[in-house]
């Protein structure tokens, strides 16, 4: 800095040259005391005065950034409550830092574009150089597990970020980063689906500062993707974060952490092609069997590990039935990528630990052994389809023949007239030809019909006095979610059928077995566990109880 000198005016007296404060203002620093003193006898000691000032400045510069703390914060026009509102901030807002005027700061909004005035409490201001990386990891530590302090981790975790020297491993922060996004987005998803008395009312208080702090997420690199749902919006944090945690030296629970955020059933978008969504199931699995090392997954705490057990065996359930309408009809021979990983997802339901499952891991527990149940038939080898030269017996038979391209067709073949079908039926789902059962008399069949990836349906066939009739059972009357009905045997020397069903549906989850008329289909008996039925003793399949989940 260039130093000054100046002399006060000779005209005045040397009581009030005496009595006068002089400041002389260089970076920050005034001069008082008998530096004034000195400098009203001499100029030189002016210029000396400030040149010290400007070489070791005494007063600290104001810290270039600042995050909003409170929500509803006030950006207005002037350093005073009188003045007008320019915006309203809310928790997580980022802003730079001008200059300080009476207890408010003068900040600039880059991302409303817009200057003002903020009351300095309710901000917290900060520097993002190197050397102040390690405190503000430590705040992030802090609030990153403080519920409805999300959006405030999250800027948090930008600066940062931002701070880090080049090199550094960020993954703490990455995982951090990804944590919060995701309840973020869970928060506001519970808001949107809750039911309510009145869906026509004005958004509440909360919802208003939620989608203050929602907005504000772009700022930070943070996209949510919005799925349209039968019962509302859900909100999807696109897992970038969790990305980057898998591209750093991270810890085991670190990389388990962003592999469940990577992989979850509720962020499949329902409006993607068929092809889009086996890509990602392919993907899915992949990411859920090549993260973890042999010495990772020995470093997990038994928590960990089974909700990795559990979304791997609700993953590959899925990915089974991918496979499976990926055959090219009936014709085929089965797939061994298919055989394999439903034989895979059978395995790790089967890994669960189940005395180590937390509250919140029960509902999750019993989704993937529905899911698991649903693609069960895509573990056994499927038979090979039977010509109809080829079929004898008296009882009747099933056969399939491709239909409209993605369909197959059903058939139930006489071996007396194999010409003429008794019954045909086409379908979109996939047909486990191995599921086919007929009972003794053979008046009734029973087929494993799958529709969806978590849904399957039980075709039962039976001769009436006015022909062969088919009837679809569902897991249950709701719309289909997650769920799966089964075959579990015939009761010998009776007209009863025994079934097993499972379904989850709008969130709560039911198990029943049941004894069916197979005149009408109507329930006979019906308990929550097949030992205090009768008809189970005497008529429940082998085959049925080696596979089944339902009695796990």
């Amino acid at each position: 800095m260039r130093a000054l000198a100046f002399t006060l005016p000779s005209h005045l007296s040397s009581h009030l040259r005496r009595k006068l404060a002089v400041c002389l203002v260089s970076a920050g620093t005034c001069l008082s005391g008998a530096q004034a003193t000195a400098a009203l006898a001499s100029p030189s000691i002016v210029s000396a005065s400030l040149a010290a000032a400007s070489e070791s400045p005494t007063t600290t510069p104001l810290a270039g950034y600042a995050i909003v703390a409170q929500d509803h914060t006030a950006l207005r026009a002037g350093p005073r409550d009188s003045t007008p509102i320019q915006a309203v901030l809310w928790q997580g807002d980022a802003l730079e830092v001008r200059g300080q005027r009476l207890d408010y700061l003068q900040v600039y909004d880059h991302r409303r574009e817009r200057a003002g005035y903020v009351r300095a409490s309710q901000v917290r201001t900060m520097r993002l150089g190197a050397d102040d990386a390690p405190e503000l990891l430590s705040v992030l530590r802090f609030v990153r597990d403080l519920p409805g302090s999300e959006a405030l981790g999250l800027a948090y975790s930008a600066a940062y970020l931002k701070a880090a020297p080049a090199g550094t491993n960020t993954a703490e922060a990455w995982d951090a980063m990804g944590q919060m996004a995701e309840r973020l987005a869970a928060r506001a998803t519970s808001r949107q689906t809750a039911p309510t008395a009145n869906t026509t009312s004005a958004p509440t208080a909360a919802d208003t500062r939620l989608a203050g702090q929602l907005e504000g997420l772009s700022a930070y690199g943070i996209q949510l993707t919005s799925l349209e749902r039968d019962t509302g919006v859900q909100l999807c944090y696109d897992g970038e974060a969790f990305s980057r945690v898998l591209g750093q030296a991270a810890t085991p629970e670190q990389r388990a952490r962003a592999v469940l955020g990577l992989t979850r059933h509720d962020c499949t978008d329902p409006a993607a092609t068929p092809t889009a969504l086996y890509q990602r199931d392919l993907a899915r699995a992949k990411l859920l069997d090549q993260s973890l090392s042999a010495n990772d997954w020995a470093r997990l705490s038994p928590t960990l590990k089974n909700r990795l057990q559990l979304r791997r065996a609700g993953v590959l359930a899925t990915l089974a039935h991918a496979h499976s309408r990926r055959l090219s009809g009936a014709e085929t021979s089965i797939d061994a990528a298919m055989l394999q990983a439903a034989q895979n997802a059978v395995s790790a339901l089967a890994a669960v630990n189940k005395m180590e499952l937390t509250d919140e891991d029960q509902a999750d527990y019993q989704a993937a052994a529905l899911r698991v149940g649903a693609s069960l038939w895509a573990a056994a080898p499927q038979p090979a389809v039977l010509s109809k030269s080829a079929i004898a017996g008296a009882r009747p038979t099933l056969t399939t023949r491709a239909g409209q391209p993605g369909e197959t067709c059903v058939a139930l073949v006489d071996a007396r007239q194999p010409t003429k079908p008794l019954h045909e039926c086409c379908t979109y789902g996939t047909v486990w030809t191995a599921s086919a059962s007929v009972n003794t008399t053979g008046s009734a069949v029973a087929l494993a019909v799958q529709p969806l990836a978590t849904w399957r349906e039980l075709w039962v066939y039976r001769k009436t006095a006015d022909g062969w009739v088919l009837d679809v059972l569902p897991p249950g009357v709701n719309k289909p979610e997650i769920g799966y009905i089964e075959h579990a045997g015939w009761v010998p020397g009776t007209d009863q059928l025994l079934i097993a069903r499972e379904v989850l549906s709008e969130g709560r989850f039911k198990r029943s077995f049941e004894v069916l008329k197979l005149s009408d289909l109507s329930i006979d008996k019906q308990a929550s566990t097949p030992t205090v039925l009768n008809g189970f003793s005497k008529g429940q399949s082998a085959s049925w109880k080696a596979l089944t989940v339902s009695l796990r």
